[in-house]
């Protein structure tokens, strides 16, 4: 009898339970937005639903962050002026509280402060997608002895690569700045789309395009924004980055892809840190290099002559370009102004670039679609 009993109330509170569930209330789910909605003269509303907050702004790269103003459900709107076609990354600050918009699904990855994008499509732009033969994008992990960690680099390889042809292709090693990770450059940057575009158009040569993580150390990212003023640790992340750049990365790219070895099919370019570690091993590789590019370069002391022993107008005769750019509303813009002063005092020709911008991707994917026909030819 004991046992029947046990059954018997082992299924009554199943049956129970299972009539409570049934007649239960499922939880109320929040309404959806339509959010970031670009309109046809291509301004765009964004809104965000926090009916408790007190301020919400948006943070739009590029500009100083507006205010929103909220309606009588708890979602927050603003509506921006038009844009000019691009991709705009972008955080909701809510309260002071940095957030991420979870109606979008585009997102700006970043080891700090990663964000959303809001892609404003134009005809005719180097980074929107067209149907033209694709490159593909190969994810490589391993473990490094130099930084004596586990990291990864991307490499792009350009529509018609195969490994077992007898074509070799040139390379370029295109950095990603500080607080971003080594998918910033295809993820942010679209840099694939970009070479895809320009190679279809006969614009840019094919070629092989690796995308390591930029961080000698990673005490960099730990120290946050803060990181610079550690002249110690930017000291090492500089060296070091160009230790496992150099006896690491290339080696294994060397071994693993179909790659001109020759230093005129090399080449090395960069935005913000990656800009300046584009310098500092470029220039002081130069039987390695003979294409530097540097885009917002940021990073690099003022005594140039220590981080650049030797380096001379004899530099010329190994360099096929060194190209600088930055844009004219960076706050970076003086120090790369003064670098190229300096590098015509040392009679190193160089190409000096400036564009109307601040010190965002709108920028830099500007510069590799510029820089990107000018090599190896």
């Amino acid at each position: 009898m004991t046992f029947r009993l046990l059954i018997f109330t082992f299924l009554f509170s199943c049956f129970a339970f299972a009539q409570q569930t049934k007649s239960a209330t499922p939880p109320q789910m929040p309404p959806w937005l339509n959010t970031p909605e670009v309109h046809a003269d291509n301004s765009v509303t964004f809104q965000f639903l926090a009916p408790n907050a007190q301020e919400v702004k948006l943070a739009r790269e590029g500009t100083e962050p507006v205010a929103m103003q909220k309606d009588e459900k708890g979602a927050w709107m603003v509506t921006t002026a038009p844009l000019v076609p691009d991709y705009y990354g972008y955080s909701i600050m809510v309260d002071g509280v940095r957030m991420l918009d979870p109606y979008n699904h585009l997102l700006v990855p970043n080891l700090l402060t990663p964000a959303n994008a809001v892609h404003v499509p134009g005809p005719g732009l180097p980074w929107e997608l067209t149907n033209v033969p694709h490159g593909e994008i190969h994810h490589h992990f391993y473990r490094s002895t130099v930084c004596n960690d586990d990291r990864d680099y991307y490499v792009y390889t350009p529509p018609g690569y195969s490994s077992s042809a007898k074509t070799k292709y040139p390379v370029l090693y295109l950095l990603h700045g500080f607080s971003d990770d080594a998918s910033g450059w295809t993820a942010v940057g679209h840099a694939n789309v970009i070479l895809d575009n320009l190679i279809a158009q006969g614009k840019a040569k094919p070629m092989i395009v690796v995308m390591p993580l930029g961080y000698g150390t990673m005490e960099m990212i730990h120290l946050g924004w803060g990181a610079w003023s550690h002249h110690d640790v930017r000291d090492e992340n500089f060296s070091k980055f160009r230790e496992y750049l150099l006896t690491e990365i290339i080696p294994r790219v060397e071994s693993e892809y179909r790659v001109d070895k020759d230093r005129k099919m090399r080449a090395i370019a960069g935005l913000s840190m990656g800009g300046s570690e584009s310098l500092l091993t470029g220039l002081n590789n130069l039987d390695k290099f003979a294409w530097i590019g540097a885009f917002s370069s940021g990073g690099i002391p003022e005594d140039f002559a220590k981080d650049f022993p030797g380096l001379d107008a004899s530099a010329n005769q190994k360099l096929k370009l060194l190209w600088i750019a930055c844009g004219t509303e960076d706050h970076l813009i003086t120090v790369n102004r003064n670098f190229r002063e300096w590098l015509k005092e040392k009679g190193i020709q160089h190409t000096d670039i400036e564009t109307p911008g601040m010190h965002t991707w709108m920028v830099w994917r500007r510069n590799l679609s510029a820089f990107a026909p000018l090599l190896f030819r």
